[in-house]
């Protein structure tokens, strides 16, 4: 039993290695770390609107007026969530430039412009059709698609920038950016006129945009996956796993998970606004006040359950230092003060508890109780303000109800704690 817990254990350490050694996966995580605070503020647009514009829920209500920033609020909106996939292909690029040591700008500009060379660059209106770009394309539902061509884009534009032939070089007394322009003239030329080529010929083959053909493909079964209880269950133990190694699972999940939660909260900000019901219950918002209350494995319950029934002096002091901490959602102090990394007396809930809180959010979700949410609070936030900000009274209740069984899930193993001090003693 030993030897297969050392070889679970070790195999867990070489993903965990791999994904962040990765560069794929690393351009792909830090694109979306550097985006989500945009994400965050472009879903505050809703909750401006229903605070000042709307004429029912706001202050509009009562100073007419003030409905006039209902398109401002919307621009917000649109700007951030509603034109994601564009930033984030250049983001990616970017950091996939870096790690192949060529021109980092202007790697991100040539990939977004060959998404651009490959999606509907027209919409239609009512019988019209007319130049431009539409929503989806723009939008979260442009996501997979804009990954894949990042980076088979930049992996092909670092190839040809590194052929010296084809290089059209400047003499030395030219500036430096411009004989930079000029090296990478004909690599651009070459790049954008295969994505080009390679779109009308997807298009006239399947008689459908690549983009569309890989969102009916490939993206809306992950989504619905993802935002299945099954599913969002065995990635958020997945998760926990890696922090059982000590190794923090958020980051090594998130080149899956947070494409699939901003796809998510786009999708409800966009539902609401066209008068729907929000539907994507897993967002950035239901993580942190769900998944992982009070830190990942829902570690202020156990804290909660050492003040309650610990007789430890150790395990007294390490919780009444992570309590504050805790209550804003890290869980590092008591995770590495304990320890939980690698503690067989308290692996069980450590793992499952995230899991256990999962699956109580999305049943309250399944009946109708915890609606979606639209807004999607930043990291830190303390618990039971981020549930009302995100959630309304409903995920209070929900965090609550989670933080109570959590504790009495800990309880048990902290009994034993106890028992094996006394041992020692």
């Amino acid at each position: 039993m030993a030897g297969f817990s050392d070889k679970f254990q070790d195999g867990l350490m070489v993903v965990a290695e791999k994904v962040d050694d990765n560069k794929y996966l690393s351009s792909i995580k830090n694109a979306f770390t550097v985006f989500m605070p945009f994400v965050i503020v472009g879903s505050f647009g809703t909750l401006l609107n229903a605070l000042i514009a709307s004429d029912t829920t706001g202050l509009a209500k009562w100073i007419p007026w003030l409905a006039n920033l209902k398109p401002a609020f919307a621009a917000l909106n649109f700007c951030t969530m509603s034109f994601m996939a564009i930033p984030i292909i250049f983001l990616i690029a970017m950091n996939l430039a870096r790690h192949n040591k060529v021109p980092e700008y202007i790697t991100g500009v040539v990939a977004v412009a060959a998404y651009i060379s490959v999606v509907p660059q027209s919409v239609t209106l009512g019988e019209q059709s007319t130049a431009g770009l539409a929503g989806t394309t723009l939008g979260a539902q442009g996501l997979f698609i804009g990954m894949i061509m990042a980076v088979l884009v930049t992996e092909l534009f670092s190839a040809l920038i590194k052929i010296d032939k084809i290089k059209i070089k400047m003499p030395p007394a030219v500036p430096a950016g411009i004989a930079t322009s000029f090296n990478v003239l004909i690599p651009i030329f070459i790049t954008l006129t295969l994505t080009s080529v390679a779109g009308i010929m997807f298009k006239m083959v399947s008689g459908a945009h690549i983009n569309e053909w890989i969102y009916q493909i490939v993206q809306a079964p992950l989504e619905a996956i993802f935002q299945s209880p099954a599913g969002i269950i065995a990635i958020v133990v997945i998760s926990q796993l890696f922090w059982f190694l000590g190794i923090h699972g958020g980051l090594v999940i998130s080149p899956i998970r947070n494409p699939l939660m901003a796809a998510a909260i786009a999708a409800n900000v966009a539902a609401v606004g066209a008068g729907q019901v929000a539907t994507q219950p897993v967002t950035y918002g239901f993580w942190l006040n769900f998944v992982v209350t009070g830190g990942a494995g829902i570690t202020l319950s156990l804290i909660f359950a050492i003040f309650l029934f610990s007789k430890r002096e150790d395990h007294r002091m390490i919780a009444k230092l992570s309590f504050l901490p805790g209550l804003c959602g890290i869980s590092e102090p008591i995770v590495f003060g304990l320890p939980l990394v690698l503690n067989p007396t308290f692996a069980i809930p450590f793992i499952f508890n995230s899991g256990i809180s999962t699956a109580i959010a999305m049943f309250a979700t399944s009946i109708g109780f915890l609606p979606c949410n639209t807004v999607d609070v930043p990291f830190g936030v303390p618990v039971i303000l981020s549930a009302i900000i995100g959630h309304g009274w409903q995920g209070v209740v929900v965090q609550i109800v989670i933080l109570a069984v959590c504790t009495f899930t800990w309880a048990p193993f902290v009994l034993i704690s106890n028992k094996q001090a006394a041992a020692e003693a």
